[in-house]
């Protein structure tokens, strides 16, 4: 595999050469302190456009705005997750509207955060050309843009795990007491966003322990002063899972344990084979770029500096260890959960080289990976949009805000005050708490009114279902029939992007007004029907 391409080579006259002679010029202004940021801050603008193209008659991931919605609140965790994404989300609508695109921006920030990071740690290894390949070869991959899209537990490892590595690496070489402090709170960073960060942090002791330098490690200060920091950091959130009953470990256990051995075994084989496949892309491009000759490869892969190797063994912790688990404990382990460590090998494989990548391939990736981004905001975003027109995203993505806004108007047609809670189908439910402009809360009875009893029921409450999901339906008229009195709407709404009108669904709203709403006789109970109606949701945002 090569991407030499010598019908461009630099001495090519015209504006070939002119653009070619361009990247060249950005590559030699590495060191100067702006070729980085201008990378990273074009790799969002453009990835930017093509997310508010292509998701024009669609709206946020539900996992997204799940992210806002445990946000709202600054608390320690949540029934299911711990709490850095809902912090974030909370931090960042402090400054920017609460709409899609700054959303879209947040995700795409915190991978622009974890592309800088990783820089930090690339530098510390390569200078020039090399660290450019670093970045660049990650941006081939789908990883900080389509992957970061749906800001959650998983999106938010992209920046806190680079983060944490770093400090990580500076604090095994220096040994120093703020080192030290700094890797123990970015680990523990990294846990207050996923506890999957277990695995990142076990592979920082193992490591360090099968390192050479492992005795002037563990014989100074540094990895306790780190375990300590570690901990402090982590106190209120501990306290906070021993009085709650651990909720997010209890959410974890019942939906991702219980695999039988066999299933176990293939689903943490099948972990370890997707993220080499993963890897193998920028791995094969990386060859294709150098024609290195396989001794020489098996040369470096033995000889790797101390810090190379302290991150390549990181970087293997990462990927055997959750594998061993899901085999031995019978757990879920999909390969999305591993992305945000892909970057440890590509470090690994780009600086360990003791051979220099040829300019002119440099410049042909750079011309790639601008190409790619270029294409896909002005080519592939508008076709996405259009196909999503007629083919709606099986979320039901292209319906959420119109709908939330049909439900809203009928709220406000049986009551006078603001819509309090909501509840129904779970991804209606964070819509409605998102794009209502009474912005309720997210109401788990209402989702699941089997695990909870409805809090606040007097202040009156509505929920929302697709017309095809029966069991939301008859739960939700359950769930309202033990009201004084209710309501219920169904009506249609069809896509409509700029004057073509696409698919349509179904929804059935249930609105339970304030007892003192509507006056009513004593012991009567008041079901309306506001019957069928229809809406044209915008095709923007």
């Amino acid at each position: 595999m090569s991407l030499a391409l010598p019908a461009i080579a630099i001495e090519t006259t015209g504006s070939v050469a002119r653009w070619r002679r361009g990247i060249a010029s950005w590559i030699d202004a590495v060191e100067d302190g702006w070729a980085v940021p201008a990378l990273i801050a074009g790799f969002v603008a453009a990835w930017m456009a093509y997310l508010s193209i292509a998701y024009v008659g669609g709206d946020l991931h539900q996992d997204v705005i799940e992210t806002w919605s445990l946000g709202r609140s600054f608390d320690w965790g949540s029934s299911k997750h711990p709490p850095l994404m809902g912090w974030a989300a909370r931090a960042w609508t402090t400054v920017f509207p609460l709409t899609s695109w700054s959303f879209n921006l947040l995700a795409l920030t915190n991978g622009a955060v974890g592309l800088w990071a990783i820089d930090l740690i690339t530098r510390r290894f390569a200078r020039g050309d090399k660290r450019l390949v670093v970045l660049l070869l990650l941006m081939l991959l789908p990883i900080y843009q389509l992957h970061a899209q749906r800001f959650n537990a998983n999106a938010v490892l992209l920046s806190s795990w680079p983060l944490a590595t770093y400090c990580f690496l500076r604090s095994f070489e220096t040994r120093h007491v703020g080192w030290a402090v700094a890797a123990g709170a970015t680990a523990a960073l990294a846990m207050l966003g996923k506890y999957y960060s277990i695995f990142l942090i076990a592979s920082f002791a193992v490591a360090a322990l099968c390192h050479r330098d492992r005795r002037a490690y563990f014989t100074s200060w540094a990895p306790w002063i780190a375990a300590l920091s570690g901990l402090v950091a982590l106190a209120p959130h501990l306290y906070w899972l021993a009085t709650t009953g651990a909720q997010p470990f209890s959410h974890a256990i019942e939906h991702h344990v219980g695999k039988t051995a066999a299933a176990a075994l293939v689903e943490g084989g099948g972990f370890v084979l997707a993220l080499a496949g993963i890897v193998g892309v920028p791995g094969l491009i990386w060859l294709g770029m150098t024609r290195p000759r396989p001794g020489r490869v098996l040369n470096d892969a033995l000889s790797l500096a101390s810090g190379l190797r302290l991150l390549a063994m990181i970087s293997i912790g990462t990927v055997i260890l959750p594998a061993l688990i899901s085999a031995v404990f019978g757990t879920d382990m999909p390969p999305l959960w591993g992305l945000q460590g892909v970057f440890l090998f590509v470090v690994v494989i780009v600086c360990g080289a003791s051979y220099d990548v040829p300019r002119d391939m440099t410049i042909n990736l750079a011309a790639a990976t601008i190409g790619i981004a270029a294409f896909a905001a002005t080519v592939v975003a508008p076709l996405h949009a259009l196909y999503r027109n007629y083919v709606p995203l099986s979320e039901g993505r292209n319906f959420y805000e119109p709908a939330v806004l049909e439900l809203t108007r009928l709220w406000h047609a049986a009551s006078n005050s603001e819509l309090p809670a909501v509840g129904g189908d779970d991804g209606l439910a964070f819509a409605a708490a998102f794009y209502s402009p009474d912005h309720p809360r997210y109401e788990m009875s209402l989702v699941h009114p089997h695990e909870l009893q409805l809090q606040g029921a007097a202040q009156g409450w509505a929920a929302l279902c697709y017309d095809t999901d029966i069991s939301c339906i008859s739960g939700m008229q359950a769930a309202a029939s033990r009201a004084r009195h209710w309501v219920r709407a169904d009506f249609t709404l069809r896509t409509n992007l700029f004057g073509w009108r696409g698919a349509s669904q179904g929804f059935v709203a249930l609105i339970v007004p304030p007892d003192d709403s509507r006056p009513s006789e004593p012991g009567q109970d008041l079901v309306e029907d506001f019957g069928a109606t229809s809406g044209m949701p915008s095709a923007a945002n």
